[in-house]
């Protein structure tokens, strides 16, 4: 089958495709993809999309299932990665590591306040999938009490006013886009640290910066709304941590990302079911 790709994609596994075009081909029958939309009308031949990302909401998935092209997503295997990730920005923003660092390359030495405790802490987990139950298994080692808070269970206001610390793990969909409003903001206690490793459109962006503004609150951002643009206010902020969308970027993790999409594709060109099917 002809192939296309937008990129090419790291790891061994990418060496077992054949006939694959990085870039536009028309007659293309598998186009491979990073969550990113697809012009259809520029694929008449499409019948399978294949996403390198677990989150496929830049994809119309309504738009697939009309036209019958399947779609297939890399679940599962970035778990531990963005869990990882997770916790280095708790850490870094609850202890100021970010800002120890940049004191010291500028000369100086004393931080203007202290820290505040990991250990101990209460964690409000917004979005207990397989990525957030990763991130609650990793604060059982530093002695959090986990309050988990599922896509339709779990009171998300009282969550936001006992949390110490509260993380982002929810898929981006018109029921989430926003969920974390100016009004759920305000619950957050003073002195509270928000994580998000999820998509940056979850959480009012204008409203959080607002709050970072003030000093209130503190923030790890990995994701944001419109990406690669990084709210200019965010950047001189001493009390938010900011990484370019890395949580799966690990050479492990993107290498098993890339099998995953091979092995779909794979089984797509034998006529077996599909691996990770979205649609």
């Amino acid at each position: 089958m002809k192939k296309a790709a937008t990129r090419a994609l790291p790891g061994p596994a990418w060496d077992e495709l054949d006939d694959v075009v990085i870039g536009a081909r028309p007659d293309a029958e598998i186009l491979i993809v990073m969550n990113e939309p697809v012009p259809f009308d520029d694929y008449p031949a499409l019948r399978l999309v294949a996403n390198f990302s677990v989150g496929y909401d830049r994809i119309d998935v309504d738009e697939c299932r009309a036209r019958g092209i399947a779609l297939t997503n890399t679940p599962g295997v970035l778990d531990a990665a963005v869990a990882d990730l997770t916790m280095a920005l708790v850490l870094a923003v609850r202890r100021r590591v970010a800002e120890g660092d940049r004191t010291i390359r500028t000369g100086g030495w004393a931080l203007p306040a202290l820290g505040r405790e990991v250990t101990g802490a209460t964690l409000a987990i917004v979005g207990m999938g397989r990525i957030g139950a990763a991130v609650a298994r990793r604060a059982s080692g530093f002695d959090m009490r986990v309050i988990g808070v599922r896509s339709r269970e779990g009171d998300l206001g009282t969550a936001l006013r006992e949390a110490d610390v509260v993380s982002l793990h929810t898929p981006l969909s018109e029921a989430t886009r926003g969920l974390i409003s100016r009004e759920r903001l305000a619950l957050l206690q003073d002195g509270a640290t928000l994580v998000n490793t999820a998509r940056g459109a979850v959480v009012d962006e204008d409203a959080l910066v607002d709050e970072l503004e003030s000093g209130r609150i503190s923030a790890g951002l990995d994701v944001f709304v419109h990406e690669p643009h990084v709210p200019e206010r965010l950047i001189g902020l001493p009390n938010v941590v900011l990484t370019p969308h890395i949580a799966s970027a690990t050479v492990e993790t993107r290498a098993a990302m890339t099998r995953v999409v091979i092995d779909n594709v794979l089984a797509f060109e034998r006529g077996e079911p599909l691996l990770t099917p979205v649609v």
